[in-house]
């Protein structure tokens, strides 16, 4: 039965900023699982706040929904150290990918030289094209 401190789906993703239809759709993942009013109207209860809090910060940390939810489907993340440790390598790769990006975009603002013929920025532009297909067979 709903009670008052309940949010109807609408309320849920207004709160969050979030449109229905992701809430809708984090429930067939198995993230959510609202109650259901007269109708099949879903309601949730105050503790789905932090477990919307909880999706959306694994998100942030560019978790999959699968993994998310593994590791919401135990009482402790800790269960799934697999899942973890593949995430926490993942973002070293993002961080190192985000720090050299910062540092071109430093050295453009510092170089006196335009971007197209600046030794730094050639080498690193180089750097990322990838090699020629090989055409041996």
């Amino acid at each position: 039965m709903k009670s008052s401190d309940d949010l109807s789906i609408g309320e849920l993703a207004e709160r969050f900023g979030l449109a229905t239809h992701v809430l809708r759709h984090w429930e067939t993942m198995g993230l959510l699982r609202p109650a259901r009013g007269p109708g099949g109207a879903r309601y949730y209860k105050p503790s789905d706040l932090e477990r919307v809090a909880i999706i959306l910060m694994g998100k942030e940390a560019g978790f999959a929904l699968g993994d998310l939810r593994a590791l919401l489907s135990t009482d402790s993340p800790m269960d799934h150290r697999d899942v973890l440790r593949r995430q926490v390598s993942e973002l070293e790769t993002r961080i190192a990918q985000a720090q050299t990006a910062k540092a071109l975009i430093e050295h453009a603002l510092a170089c006196p030289k335009p971007f197209a013929t600046c030794p730094h920025a050639r080498t690193r532009i180089t750097a990322n094209i990838p090699p020629a297909p090989s055409t041996n067979h």
